[in-house]
């Protein structure tokens, strides 16, 4: 048993004195009053029941108003910490909501140069195209001018050489009648009916 137990024990009344108490009460019996019996017999005790009741009472209360304190206390540096964690939170997600859109802002403005540059790339290769495309135009236009003109001129050599071959043919080709009667010569040369005038 422990000191706390120990002042929280009722001690019993002994023999000793329930044997002086009940002498006592012999000796005012006849008095007839009961309270100073009840005093003589329990008051002693009673009030050091109200002893013991009254320290357990301040006890208690200075217990209770301690736990209140420190539960006072815990709550304080609960809320002060959960204020704080808010705090860190809140600026921890401010700093990340600046970056994200610092971010935004550095694809947005990327993004706005890529196309501006690529559109100008689309431009330059539009005009680019359409120019060679004009010099292959005007190319193959000489081209075919120059190559219109080649044939103009093979043909027009070509027909001269043929006028010139046509005449030279018209003037040295064999008269159609004296090959006629070359060839019938030769013919009956061959079958032994040519006959000179000198051979009869």
């Amino acid at each position: 048993m422990n000191a706390a137990e120990e002042r929280n024990v009722i001690p019993m009344p002994n023999a000793e004195f329930h044997q002086s108490a009940n002498l006592t009460a012999q000796d005012v019996a006849g008095a007839g009053n009961i309270e100073k019996i009840r005093d003589i017999l329990f008051g002693a005790q009673m009030r050091d029941y109200e002893r013991r009741f009254l320290r357990l009472e301040e006890r208690l209360m200075k217990e209770a108003a301690d736990a209140r304190e420190d539960a006072r206390r815990r709550f304080d540096s609960l809320e002060a910490f959960i204020k704080q964690e808010i705090s860190a939170l809140g600026d921890r997600l401010r700093s990340e909501n600046q970056q994200r859109t610092q971010a935004n802002e550095d694809i947005t403005r990327e993004l706005r140069d890529a196309a501006r540059s690529l559109t100008n790339k689309i431009n330059a290769l539009d005009e680019h195209s359409s120019q060679a495309q004009r010099e292959l135009r005007q190319q193959l236009l000489d081209q075919a001018k120059q190559l219109a003109d080649e044939i103009r001129l093979k043909h027009d050599d070509l027909s001269v050489a043929l006028q010139r071959e046509s005449r030279e043919l018209r003037n040295d080709k064999t008269d159609r009648a004296a090959l006629a009667n070359l060839f019938t010569e030769l013919a009956m040369r061959l079958n032994n009916e040519f006959k000179l005038p000198g051979d009869e």
